[in-house]
């Protein structure tokens, strides 16, 4: 039985509806991916869902007594209050200045559910809000929302200015969660790890999907090559009405009056059809090629306020190289990028830059935008055409290229969302000559769709490319080698994309952990044997080595069993798992997920009891 059901939401504000008759369910234990192009109203459809938004008709109908909580997609600038205090649900949440998290009132059950998520998010209880930063206020918002112990958690661009661990933990919290989750998200890797089923919002409409996200992409594109298969047919049909009609009037014969009032009918289904939302059409304006070398660091070293942000590093940047910096938030990557381009001089070590650069800029607080001006004026500089690789272009013939109408491209950047501006910054980069693109935190507030264009473009860019981003699928894309700054301020250098990167950075964790425990058991067996020689210094009996029980000896015997029986398990649900068939079924994604999470556990733990039992005598 649904917890939640949509039936028949019609919202409009003027022009096509944003919710043209929306209905679905959400079941209980859902975890939902509410999907669509910039502008289509996912960020609405949260608040309808949660009773903040009123509609024009339609229903919302809840089971009774449902709790349901928002995180919200914009971070409150200021809340009064340290981190205990908001997660605890002290402190009314404002977003556009009106209240939208109500006060809790504490009760042992609340405050037991707000000490489990504040525990774990690694953050000073006690520190106050205004203090952290971005990352670390939305992960404290994430945290007061599951704290509210809802039925039904929404959450409204929840990676969006997390670093790639704090999105791991959020994953992780995420699919251990009870409740149904509904959430919005461009970062392709966190739905892919998160998601059950998909909810796709296009042209007012949302279809719903019972399939993780790759198998629904799949899904989706045949759906749309059959909707355009079929629009064109139509069209053609309409067209030859259309020549009939024409035909009949000019030649005075009587018409079928029948095949009249279909044609009016076609016109009229024509005239409502709603166009699939365009895709950018982008292209990078390309300067002369630079040099070979684009950059040369030797023994580079930084710090701030006595901490070292980057340690000894040295390492060179070739023209065509498409580099990615990684790393947690305040670890020094926008620092890393701005001693590569001669923005910042190094306290120790030397920076070399090649010749012939042309770099163009995209930062991530957008401070290149000129707030005073148009999306013209920022484009144009006050001239009405610009020239892109040789060609002339009128401004807004380009920004069209961007998804901006005549009247949104002469209007205030004040009134742009997050991924317009982002648009619009981009558009503004690629109009000038670069052989070199630095990109901060591009991905932000982005679609899938509008990151897929820019992955390929920057692919098929003949220039160097510096990147930072938190989004792992992105990078995976665009990157052929990863600038990882780790701990102390030691950056490591990998070939490929960030899968390769953590895969290098797990085999290498665990040596590490390896040579550690070596290290551990020989210091143990030193200290063993020095313990033994004052032992037997001191007494003439030996020391008997320790022998297995009966019962040990028992388990010991049918451990081998147990470990082949554990790993065949997982087996078979890993080969349930790929199934066809189970892609339409969520419920028994999730309960063959848990159930081999479960073996998993228990086959550590036979390993673990297998060993100790080997070392007895």
């Amino acid at each position: 039985m649904p917890i939640l059901s949509a039936q028949n939401i019609l919202l409009r504000f003027g022009g096509p509806p944003l919710l043209d008759n929306v209905s679905f369910d959400i079941e209980a234990g859902d975890r939902i991916c509410l999907v669509g192009r910039n502008g289509e109203g996912k960020s609405t459809l949260l608040k309808v869902l949660t009773g903040e938004m009123d509609t024009n008709s339609g229903e919302i109908v809840k089971k009774s007594g449902l709790k349901v909580a928002r995180m919200i997609q914009e971070i409150p600038a200021h809340l009064d209050g340290t981190v205990r205090d908001i997660v605890m649900g002290r402190v009314p949440v404002v977003s556009g200045g009106s209240v939208i998290s109500k006060k809790i009132l504490d009760d042992g059950a609340h405050n037991a559910t707000a000490e489990a998520i504040l525990g774990k998010t690694g953050i000073d209880a006690d520190a106050p809000y205004d203090s952290l930063s971005g990352g670390q206020k939305r992960r404290v918002l994430f945290a007061r929302a599951v704290a509210e112990d809802p039925d039904l958690l929404l959450l409204d661009e929840p990676t969006n200015h997390l670093d790639i661990p704090a999105i791991q933990w959020l994953e992780g919290i995420v699919t251990r969660l009870s409740c149904a989750v509904m959430f919005v998200s461009h970062d392709r890797a966190f739905v892919r790890r998160t998601a059950t089923r998909i909810f796709e919002l296009d042209r007012g409409r949302v279809r719903s999907w019972n399939f993780p996200y790759d198998k629904f992409v799949q899904f989706r594109d045949q759906a749309l090559a059959e909707e355009e298969k079929a629009n064109a047919l139509f069209d053609k049909k309409l067209a030859e009405e259309e020549v009939w009609i024409r035909k009949g009037i000019q030649a005075r014969r009587t018409r079928n009056e029948g095949r009249v009032r279909a044609l009016i009918k076609m016109r009229e289904e024509r005239a409502a059809r709603r166009s699939r939302t365009g895709n950018v059409n982008m292209q990078i304006t390309e300067a002369d090629r630079s040099g070979r070398l684009v950059a040369r660091l030797k023994n580079v070293s930084y710090s701030y306020d006595g901490s070292p942000l980057i340690n000894d590093l040295s390492t060179e940047i070739s023209r065509g190289d498409r580099i990615g910096i990684v790393g947690p938030n305040g670890s020094g990557k926008t620092t890393l990028l701005r001693l590569i381009l001669g923005e910042l001089q190094p306290e120790s070590g030397e920076v070399r830059l090649g010749s012939n650069l042309h770099i163009a800029y995209f930062d991530q607080m957008r401070t290149r935008l000129r707030e005073d001006k148009s999306l013209v004026e920022n484009i144009g500089d006050g001239q009405a055409y610009i020239t892109l690789n040789g060609v002339k272009r009128h401004v807004l013939s380009y920004l069209q290229d961007f998804l901006f109408s005549a009247d949104r491209a002469r209007g205030p950047i004040s009134a742009l969302s997050g991924g317009e501006r982002n648009r619009l910054l981009l558009a503004c980069l690629f109009s000038h000559p670069s052989n070199v693109l630095v990109l901060d935190e591009p991905t932000n507030d982005l679609d899938m769709e509008t990151l897929d264009l820019l992955a390929e473009l920057l692919a098929d860019y003949n220039g160097t490319v510096l990147t930072v981003s938190h989004d792992r699928a992105f990078l995976d894309s665009v990157a052929t080698g990863i600038l990882a700054i780790e701990e102390d301020g030691h950056v490591f250098e990998a070939v490929g994309g960030y899968s390769d990167y953590e895969a290098n950075k797990k085999l290498r964790d665990k040596e590490a952990a390896n040579a550690a425990r070596i290290a551990a058991e020989k210091e143990a067996e030193k200290q063993a044997r020095s313990n033994a020689g004052a032992a037997a210094a001191a007494s003439p009996a030996p020391a008997k080595k320790k022998k297995r029980s009966y019962n040990e000896e028992r388990e010991y015997a049918a451990l081998p069993e147990k470990i082949e029986k554990l790993e065949k398990e997982i087996a078979d649900f890993q080969l349930e798992l790929s199934k066809p068939e189970v892609y339409t079924n969520a419920p028994l994604i999730v309960e063959l997920q848990k159930k081999i999470s479960d073996a998993e556990a228990a086959l550590e733990q036979a390993y673990e009891r297998f060993e100790i039992l080997d070392n007895l005598g």
